[in-house]
């Protein structure tokens, strides 16, 4: 039963969040909409910022567990890309609430650890020294995060999959070298 008053909490908040603004939302809302009490509400979550995190950790995980074992950066972003566009009227409800940096703060960690999966999966153990690789590893998330959070601010009008595409296929190159480099300069110094 606790699971799916759980699921029919998330459920509930979701139909809401894609109808109104999540500022609009209470709890009283929710509860009426899947046929709870507010006491049911409280017992599994301690407000809807609350409820909020947990359906994009989810969501996070659930990109991520998507991947498989060798996960490709142009993958993974058409999927977290086709998920935005399939819940766009919410994110954009998110966007312009007082939650928008509890998002974004899940999106960079879900940015960084897919760049640390893709990395270590496309390029092996690395002989880069961990300050290098946390340089690299830092730009490329930052640079998928950018990406996505300027999409997001311009109302996500265009289809952001072409131009991520076309930046991980320029961006394959740079990467290879910027490793190669790293770790020579690294062997030198020894």
């Amino acid at each position: 039963m606790t699971s799916a008053t759980r699921a029919a909490i998330k459920g509930a908040f979701l139909q809401r969040l894609e109808e109104h603004p999540i500022g609009d939302i209470t709890v009283k809302d929710i509860v009426q909409d899947c046929g709870l009490n507010r006491n049911s509400f409280y017992y599994h979550f301690k407000d809807i910022p609350t409820l909020l995190e947990e359906i994009v950790a989810e969501q996070a995980a659930a990109l991520l567990a998507a991947q498989g074992p060798r996960p490709s950066l142009p993958d993974f972003l058409d999927g977290l890309v086709s998920l935005a566009l399939d819940h766009r009227q919410k994110l954009l409800h998110i966007s312009q609430s007082t939650h928008w940096p509890l998002f974004a703060q899940h999106l960079l960690k879900l940015c960084r650890q897919v760049v640390e999966s893709y990395a270590t999966a496309a390029f092996g153990p690395s002989s880069l020294p961990p300050e290098d690789q946390e340089v690299l590893l830092r730009f490329y998330q930052t640079a998928c995060f950018g990406q996505i959070i300027a999409w997001l601010s311009e109302g996500m009008r265009e289809d952001l999959r072409p131009q991520l595409r076309r930046l991980c296929q320029l961006g394959t190159q740079t990467t290879a070298e910027l490793f190669r480099q790293g770790a020579l300069e690294h062997a030198n110094a020894k």
